[in-house]
């Protein structure tokens, strides 16, 4: 049975798939060749109405509307966390929404690094065991943690809050790239790191970076790009590859890091 190809717009939905087992017979197994389906065509714009729920209670449509907002939280599922938040008791409810309002009252950017703390200066910025010359710049207060869970990096960081990015608008006076001047310019500092993402905007901003504090008798680092360990050659980009190749470091480095002089 041939089902006719559906216009363009229409949605196609699986509403049931039944494959019987094979069964037993003279000679043994019995192939069974049944497929049974069903197929409901709509049109897409009917799907839409799908959208707009209809609320028994305004303060459960205004809940659900606040849930929404929040990024890849849809209509539906926002519901089902209002209604899961509804099955709780009070006490976890006021808890949770106590969390956000002291969250958004009480939360500071360190005036250091421009990371997320609770005090004027971030508990990394304040430990004296890091090691505060080396500076590692990074986009996000998400590659803060991303590097920390590595456990391999026992300097400061440098929060720049994005990278240059002209199409939507975004250049150097709105990151913290003035700030990390003064702080290279204060003393103190012996190596940048630009641990940006290698996208072609952060190439850009790790190039602006560069030439704004070259001068300064800083080392300017960057992370190594290469194949990651673990892959095959054969799966790796030829991007990833070409800086694999051009970065090569010698092979006796890759053994005699991790044993005692």
């Amino acid at each position: 049975m041939q089902v006719a190809p559906a216009p363009f717009g229409t949605k196609i939905q699986l509403i049931s798939l039944w494959v019987p087992a094979p069964v037993p017979g003279p000679g043994g197994l019995k192939k069974n060749n049944y497929l049974r389906s069903a197929l409901r065509l709509r049109p897409w714009c009917e799907t839409g109405r799908e959208m707009n729920l209809n609320y028994s209670s305004k303060l459960l449509e205004n809940a659900v509307a606040e849930f929404a907002r929040l990024p890849g939280i849809g209509p539906k599922t926002a519901l089902r966390m209002v209604l899961f938040m509804l099955r709780q008791e009070p006490e976890d409810v006021h808890r949770f929404s106590d969390a956000l309002l002291q969250l958004k009252d009480g939360i500071k950017y360190c005036e250091c690094c421009h990371n997320l703390s609770d005090t004027a200066r971030c508990a990394i910025c304040g430990d004296a065991g890091r090691d505060h010359s080396t500076v590692c710049v990074v986009e996000s207060i998400r590659d803060v943690m991303s590097i920390e869970n590595t456990m391999q990096y026992r300097g400061v960081y440098h929060v720049l809050g994005g990278v240059i990015s002209p199409i939507d608008g975004v250049g150097p006076g709105d990151l913290t790239i003035g700030d990390l001047e003064r702080r290279v310019q204060a003393g103190g500092v012996r190596e940048v790191i630009l641990a940006l993402s290698t996208t072609m905007e952060g190439d850009m901003t790790n190039f602006y970076i560069y030439r704004k504090i070259k001068d300064s008798g800083v080392i300017v680092s960057t992370l190594a790009r290469g194949v990651a360990v673990g892959d095959e050659l054969e799966y790796a980009d030829q991007l990833t590859l070409g800086r694999s190749i051009v970065h090569r470091t010698p092979f006796e480095d890759t053994f005699q890091s991790g044993n005692p002089a």
